[in-house]
C-alpha cells in the first residue's frame, strides 16, 4: 500500500504540500476547520458583492504552474492570471501619488517626476535586490535549514549582501527622497514586517516583482483556490472540511494518527502541518520540541495584526487603481506604534483593494467592491477589539473619504470587518497575528520554525511561520521544502517506487 500522508490545514502551503506528496505516490488526506479550502484565502459574498479575504497579489505565477505541471496539466486551463499594468499606486498625505509598475522606462519616468536624482539610485537598488533575490529566493527558498551549519555556510554571502541592514537602511542607501523611500521600503508590510526592523533579505521582493510582474487571478484568489481544489480532487486527494484537528496520537517519536473534533481519527504514515507553528507547538504538541524549539516558541515575536474592512459601493470610483496604498501622515512613528508600542494610532495607513478595476464580476452592475486592510498591533497589545471595532471602522472610512473615495462614508454598504480576534478564532493564529511570526533576521532561515517537525520523525511543516516565510511565494516554496524532506524520509525507510506506487521493502 502507498504511504498515507495527512495534511493539517488547507491554506496554500498545505494544498501545495498535499499535491507534492501525491505526486510522490502517496495517498493524501487534507483536513481544514473551515468550510472551504484556502486557509486565510476565503471568499465572502454579501448582497451581490464578492470579497477575497486573504492574499490578492500574485507575484510568482510559475510556482503555481509547477503544481499543475506535476500531473502534466496546465494552470491556464484552470484559472486565468491577468498581468496588471499599474502594480501599486502610492497616495501621500499631501494628495500626490506615485504609480509603480510596468516596464523599467515607465517606472523611471514616475520616479523622475518626484526626484530626478533618484533614478540612478533606483537602478542601484534594483541591482542590489537582484543579487539578494538570486541568493535568497533562487538558491535558498526551497532548501531546508535544520542544521546550524546550513546557516553558517551562507553567512558570508548574506554579510556581503548586507543582510544585517534593515530594508529601510538598504533603501536609504540608494534613494534620497522621502516619498520614494517610503514607497520602496513598504514591501515587508506585505509579509508582516516592519521596514525598520525587517532584514534587507526581504528586499528581494523588488526584483521578484520586476522579474515576474504582478498578477491577479480572474475570479479572485478564491478562483485560484478552486482551481487547486479541482486538481486535488482529480488526482484523488481526499479533502475533509469543517473539522478541526484537536489531537495528535504519537508513538516512538512518530505521529500515528490525528484526531478530529468529532472524535474520528485518521491514521497516517506521515503528517504535514500547515498550522501556525506557534499554535502547533504550544497547544497541540507542547511536549514534542527540541530545546532550541522550546526557546523559539517562547520568545518568538509574532507579526502585526490586521484590521480588514469589507464594503461595497453603489457609486463607481473608476479612477481608483486595483491596488492602492494610502500612506499615513507619519511613517516611522506610525510603525513604532504598531510594532513596538502596541498603540492604536490616530494615524493609519491603508492598503485598498478594488478588484472591480480588473474583474467587474466582484460587484453588482455599476457598483464597486473594496477591501481596506490596515496594519494594527497584534493581540499582545491587549486592545479590546469588541469595544473599538466600530470606532476604528469609522476611522478607516473617514480616511478613505478624505483621500481617494470621496463620499464613501455615505455610499458604503454591506460593511463588515475582521480584527485580530477573528484571525485568532478562525485561523488559530497566535496573538491574532496576520502573518505568523515576524520576518526578523533572528526569525529567518535556521532561526525560523523548521520545516521538519521537532522530535517527531514523520512530521513536516509548511506555511508562513516556517522557512522561507510569509506571502504566497514563501508558503508555496515551503511546500517544496516539505516535499524534499518527505522524499528523503520515504527513501530512508526503504520505500521504492514501482509502477507509480511505493512498496515497502524488508
Amino acid at each position: 500500500m502507498n504511504p498515507h500522508v495527512v495534511v493539517v490545514g488547507a491554506g496554500f502551503g498545505g494544498i501545495a504540500a498535499a499535491l507534492r506528496a501525491k505526486a510522490l505516490g502517496c495517498d493524501v488526506t487534507i483536513v481544514d476547520k473551515t468550510s472551504h479550502p484556502g486557509g486565510r484565502a476565503q471568499r465572502f459574498q454579501v448582497d451581490g458583492y464578492k470579497h477575497d479575504a486573504g492574499p490578492t497579489v500574485i507575484t510568482a505565477p510559475f510556482l503555481f504552474d509547477e503544481l499543475f505541471a506535476l500531473f502534466g496539466k496546465e494552470r491556464a486551463d484552470y484559472v486565468e492570471f491577468k498581468a496588471l499594468d499599474t502594480w501599486y499606486r502610492f497616495v501621500y498625505d499631501d494628495g500626490t501619488h506615485f504609480d509603480y509598475g510596468g516596464d523599467s522606462e515607465r517606472i523611471e519616468r514616475s520616479i523622475a517626476m518626484i526626484s530626478p536624482d533618484d533614478v540612478k539610485g533606483y537602478r542601484k537598488l534594483l541591482a542590489a535586490s537582484k543579487e539578494i533575490y538570486q541568493l535568497g529566493f533562487e538558491q535558498l527558498a526551497h532548501r531546508p535549514f535544520h542544521q546550524i551549519i546550513d546557516m553558517i555556510k551562507v553567512i558570508p554571502q548574506m554579510l556581503r549582501l548586507g543582510s544585517y541592514r534593515s530594508v529601510w537602511q538598504l533603501v536609504c542607501r540608494h534613494l534620497k527622497h522621502d516619498k520614494l523611500r517610503q514607497a520602496f521600503s513598504i514591501q515587508p508590510l506585505l509579509v508582516g514586517g516592519n521596514p525598520f526592523d525587517t532584514t534587507s533579505i526581504y528586499s528581494l521582493i523588488h526584483y521578484l516583482e520586476r522579474a515576474h510582474g504582478v498578477h491577479f487571478a480572474m475570479g479572485g484568489t478564491q478562483a485560484l483556490v478552486d482551481a487547486l481544489t479541482k486538481l486535488m480532487q482529480e488526482e484523488g486527494i481526499e479533502v475533509v472540511l469543517n473539522h478541526e484537528v484537536v489531537k495528535f496520537e504519537t508513538q516512538q517519536k512518530r505521529i500515528t494518527a490525528v484526531q478530529l473534533d468529532n472524535g474520528h481519527t485518521l491514521a497516517c504514515d506521515y503528517c504535514i502541518s500547515n498550522m501556525d507553528p506557534l499554535y502547533l507547538y504550544r497547544k497541540l504538541l507542547p511536549d514534542h520540541a527540541s530545546r532550541i524549539a522550546k526557546i523559539r516558541r517562547k520568545v518568538a515575536k509574532p507579526s502585526m495584526g490586521l484590521f480588514v474592512l469589507f464594503f461595497g459601493s453603489p457609486r463607481l470610483y473608476p479612477s481608483v487603481q486595483h491596488h492602492t496604498i494610502i500612506l499615513g501622515k507619519a511613517y516611522k512613528p506610525l510603525l513604532d506604534d504598531i510594532f513596538h508600542h502596541g498603540n492604536l494610532s490616530e494615524d493609519i495607513s491603508i492598503y485598498l483593494h478594488r478588484p472591480t478595476a480588473t474583474d467587474p464580476s466582484f460587484a453588482k452592475k455599476g457598483c464597486d467592491s473594496f477591501y481596506a486592510l490596515v496594519p494594527v498591533p497584534n493581540l499582545k497589545s491587549e486592545i479590546n477589539w469588541h469595544e473599538v471595532r466600530e470606532m476604528f471602522q469609522a476611522r478607516v472610512l473617514q480616511r478613505l473619504d478624505e483621500t481617494i473615495l470621496p463620499g464613501i462614508k455615505e455610499n458604503a454598504e454591506s460593511v463588515f470587518a475582521m480584527t485580530p480576534l477573528d484571525f485568532k478564532q478562525n485561523y488559530n493564529s497566535e496573538f491574532g497575528a496576520g502573518f505568523s511570526i515576524a520576518p526578523l533576521f533572528y526569525q529567518s532561515a535556521w532561526f525560523r520554525f523548521h520545516n521538519r517537525g521537532e522530535s517527531l520523525d514523520n512530521l513536516f511543516l509548511t506555511g508562513a511561520g516556517t522557512h522561507p516565510g510569509a506571502g504566497l511565494p514563501g508558503v508555496i516554496s515551503s511546500a517544496k521544502v516539505a516535499e524534499s524532506l518527505l522524499k528523503t524520509s520515504l527513501a530512508k525507510h526503504s520505500s521504492v517506487r514501482v509502477n507509480g506506487h511505493f512498496t515497502a521493502q524488508s
